[in-house]
């Protein structure tokens, strides 16, 4: 019998002179991916969505756009197998603040144009999450 973990995460958004920017993280395995982290007791989805966000980049003026996906995955830790779900955000930047890394759990972030985020992100399934963000994005901004 699988363990359950759930998470929640957000893909970030700003529009810099015109230009749609998306916010990526380099996680603890060196790749470009979303902020995300486990829910809490006492937390929403939501709730656990911006504090991760807010936590591992610094960011602290965000503002949840919609829900706007769920990923369910099998994984393997110390030899138990879990299935994961992630619940992800669409999130917008407000304002211009500076990064301010969370170095215990990532070792960067960065706005990426939705080109070089498409080229970026390296997990299974990712790429066409994103697309879909970056089209809501563009509806929103």
């Amino acid at each position: 019998m699988a363990k359950r973990e759930f998470s929640a995460g957000g893909i970030v958004i700003k529009k810099e002179k015109g230009r749609l920017k998306i916010l990526l993280i380099k996680d603890g395995y060196g790749r470009w991916t979303w902020p995300k982290g486990n829910i809490r007791k006492d937390e929403s989805s939501e709730d656990a969505a911006l504090r991760e966000t807010q936590e591992e980049t610094g960011l602290k003026k965000l503002q949840t756009i919609e829900k706007f996906d769920r990923i369910n995955y099998f994984y393997r830790l110390r030899g138990d197998l879990i299935f994961k779900t992630v619940y992800l955000f669409l999130m917008e930047a407000r304002g211009r603040e500076k990064f301010e890394i969370q170095t215990s759990e990532i070792r960067d972030a960065k706005w990426f144009t939705p080109e070089e985020a498409l080229k970026a992100v390296a997990y299974k399934g990712s790429k066409e999450i994103l697309k879909k963000a970056i089209e809501k994005a563009k509806e929103r901004l």
